[in-house]
């Protein structure tokens, strides 16, 4: 299917004043219609705010996209004159998820739509069953057109919650029409890991345990918890990032060569990897939790001096994890999966780090020159680009080896990066499931990381602007192995 050729649809978002609406969807939204990509789409905004109509919510668009500084903003006002609409839900009833049904029926008509429908939660994750019900008694699971919902991460807490979702969503809806959304694999670069791989014979050709040391995973922020520590003290590092977009990249890398590079053939093989993973055993996890330090030179609060957080919180705000893909590719390397808030800097980094040549043949040569891996950095923000590290002789007389890079830089390569949420919003219009995540993807990643939750392993703290408690250099340490710097 044509990644351009839309539907002309209703795209009705739940959470229309909300954090996520207001920071990704609008931009990414308005950005489509910019480059003539949402064609006749309409866009529905949907909250439980009675005072709001017409009107107050296209003057929020148009504030919204404003302030987000989105490229040829002054198109805004026409788009939202023609083409964005609101409607409140109220508490939420059995009647307001009628009143809903008949008014997107009524915006159909008026615009003369076929019947294709988009519905997506924005949603805090505890609303989400209470509003799909809602649109099963509505029969907003059903129209003339295709519709697809679209559910935000986290998909449920843990194990047991995640199956009731996936339960309560495919009863209304076949998988198919189902898009469980993760961020992270919107972005180009992390798209990218497979054109590097299958494309490139002579990566995939040492894509294995004979080759490969070790590969470690990095998404690390600076920002603390922000406006989002109700959420955050209930979630922590484990669920917000490890279960998905650590896991999500892991897989990407690890994955098997598909059979085509269709939705399914990629999922399937997604899958197989974590089929393949071992139990994480206690020893191999490592919880941090940041204190009072310094970012940039600035002093920041301890995680528990944050607004809102409790002040005998447990809660990890940074997870160390070391995990072992037991099949015929990775048998024996160990995939080091790390992400942690208020640490130095931010950065997303897949580091493949081969192994060394069995003997050196120039120590009896000269001194000093001991042979150091080949490692390959992957770098998915900010500075989207990878670079391969080797070594070569240093100029002199002497003979002494030194390591030098080839680099690759998306931005010196390319136009500027679309936002994530554009690739994906346009995914879901298209009708493209590649990037979204299947329903046992979900169950064996909670699998994989539910026994964690439940022994909740002693969280260590770590001062602000570190990069995580001793723990998470003695966790590869004792493999032989140490974090790459960053």
């Amino acid at each position: 299917m044509s990644k351009t050729h839309i539907d002309p649809c209703v795209f009705v978002i739940f959470g229309a004043t909300g954090d996520l609406n207001r920071r990704k969807l609008l931009p990414a939204l308005y950005q489509l219609a910019r480059r003539r990509l949402l064609g006749e789409c309409q866009i529905l905004g949907v909250s439980r705010s009675r005072e709001m109509n017409d009107e107050q919510f296209r003057a929020l668009v148009r504030q919204v996209i404003a302030e987000t500084k989105v490229e040829n903003a002054e198109g805004v006002g026409s788009w939202c004159d023609d083409c964005v609409h609101y409607h409140s839900i109220g508490e939420g009833a059995e009647d307001d998820f009628r009143k809903l049904a008949n008014e997107i029926e009524s915006l159909e008509r008026e615009q003369n739509l076929p019947g294709h429908r988009v519905v997506y939660l924005a949603l805090p994750p505890e609303s989400f069953s209470p509003t799909i019900e809602g649109i099963g008694r509505a029969g907003l699971n059903q129209s003339k057109g295709w519709t697809r919902i679209v559910v935000e991460k986290p998909f449920g807490r843990d194990l047991a919650s995640a199956d009731e979702l996936n339960a309560l969503v495919q009863r209304l809806f076949n998988e198919s029409q189902i898009y469980r959304i993760d961020h992270y694999l919107g972005k180009e670069t992390v798209q990218n890991l497979l054109a590097f791989r299958f494309a490139n014979p002579v990566f995939e050709s040492v894509w294995n345990r004979d080759r490969i040391d070790n590969v470690q995973i990095t998404v690390a922020e600076e920002l603390g918890v922000e406006k989002r520590a109700q959420y955050y003290d209930r979630t922590g590092a484990l669920r917000d990032m490890v279960q998905n977009h650590l896991t999500q990249i892991m897989t990407l890398v690890a994955m098997e060569i598909p059979v085509t590079m269709e939705a399914e053939s990629i999922r399937d093989e997604k899958s197989k990897v974590l089929r393949s993973m071992s139990p994480i055993q206690p020893d191999d996890v490592v919880l941090g939790q940041y204190t009072a330090g310094q970012i940039a030179g600035k002093p920041v609060p301890a995680y528990r001096d944050e607004p809102g957080v409790a002040r005998d919180s447990k809660m990890e705000t940074a997870a160390a994890i070391k995990c072992q893909i037991t099949n015929w590719r990775w048998q024996g390397v160990p995939f080091y999966l790390r992400t942690g808030k208020r640490l130095p800097k931010r950065a997303s980094k897949i580091i493949v780090t081969f192994k060394c040549a069995p003997v050196s043949v120039f120590q009896p040569f000269a001194a000093g020159c001991d042979l150091r891996s080949n490692v390959l950095i992957l770098s998915l923000q900010p500075d989207e680009g990878f670079s391969l590290q080797f070594q070569v002789k240093a100029p002199g007389e002497d003979f002494a080896l030194a390591t030098e890079k080839l680099h690759f830089d998306y931005t010196e390569a390319f136009a500027p990066l679309a936002d994530a949420y554009e690739t994906l919003l346009l995914d879901i219009l298209t009708g493209d499931r590649t990037l979204f995540v299947r329903d046992d993807w979900v169950q064996n990643s909670w699998r994989l990381y539910d026994p964690l939750l439940k022994s909740r392993p002693e969280v260590r703290p770590y001062p602000a602007g570190t990069w995580g408690p001793p723990e998470f250099e003695q966790l590869l340490a004792k493999h032989g192995h140490n974090w790459f710097p960053l």
